[in-house]
């Protein structure tokens, strides 16, 4: 006897579309796992980058030729702010600070695209850009709380409480100038310090504001970081030099036996 055998079933339409939308769900569920933890990362890169600059490094750029040669126009620097607050300051170091006020022009920087600022903002958080470096300044500190400073001697050096610092090693003035050609006789207050660009004959520094009212010293609060890397462009590369050598037999404020 002879068995008959039936026909595969054909498949219907609803079978297809079940099929189908099987497998796109997996996929646009994998799209939406991704994205998601795209997002995660960007916003824990965004925080991680937020606390860094807040608390431990900034970026800033050089906008004027104050502190040529040691640092040139444009380039980028990295600013170390937590170091300072625990171990204080030193003649020598190299600081980023506020505007004590008055030592900076009004600001002139046209309006610019809602897009353009939202960009550069972005790029801030991560380091990239440095958009309030205009709103700051770079300078040497050559005379910390208690110091007596004073230029210039018979050699055209400035001293400090009392010793002659041959800067030859980082300031930019000709074989024959003295290391300042303003005159001055000055004692930091508690609090404050007492700030020269390395380009002497170019840089607007605590010698030209005696007159205002904070008397040419930037306060300590002003003070965002200590300079310690040039990170732009790339054949500038490398750290900064404090030259703390130069201060080295300078006695303390109080007449002890050297520099902090």
């Amino acid at each position: 006897m002879t068995t008959e055998k039936s026909a595969p079933a054909e498949p219907s339409p609803a079978d297809g579309a079940e099929a189908a939308a099987a497998t796109v769900q997996p996929r646009r569920r994998g799209w939406l796992v991704f994205l998601r933890d795209v997002v995660v990362i960007v916003l824990i890169a965004v925080l991680v980058s937020l606390v860094v600059k807040t608390f431990l490094v900034r970026s800033f750029y050089i906008p004027s030729g104050s502190m040529e040669d040691t640092l040139l126009v444009q380039d980028r620097i990295l600013v170390d702010e937590i170091t300072p607050r625990f171990g204080g300051y030193e003649r020598g170091d190299i600081i980023v600070f506020r505007d004590p006020g008055g030592w900076l022009p009004p600001s002139t920087a046209p309006a610019r695209p809602p897009v353009v600022e939202a960009f550069e903002w972005v790029l801030s958080l991560v380091g990239l850009a440095a958009p309030d470096s205009d709103d700051h300044l770079v300078k040497r500190i050559i005379g910390i709380p208690g110091d007596h400073v004073v230029c210039c001697n018979a050699l055209g050096q400035i001293s400090v409480n009392g010793v002659p610092i041959d800067e030859r090693a980082y300031i930019n003035v000709a074989a024959d100038d003295p290391a300042s050609k303003e005159s001055f006789d000055v004692t930091v207050p508690d609090g404050s310090l007492w700030m020269l660009g390395d380009n002497r004959n170019r840089s607007a520094d605590s010698r030209f504001h005696m007159d205002q009212p904070g008397k040419g010293f930037v306060p300590i609060d002003n003070v965002v970081g200590r300079a310690f890397l040039i990170t732009w462009p790339f054949d500038r590369f490398g750290v900064l030099d404090f030259h703390h050598d130069v201060f080295a037999g300078v006695p303390a404020p109080d007449g002890g036996d050297g520099d902090e």
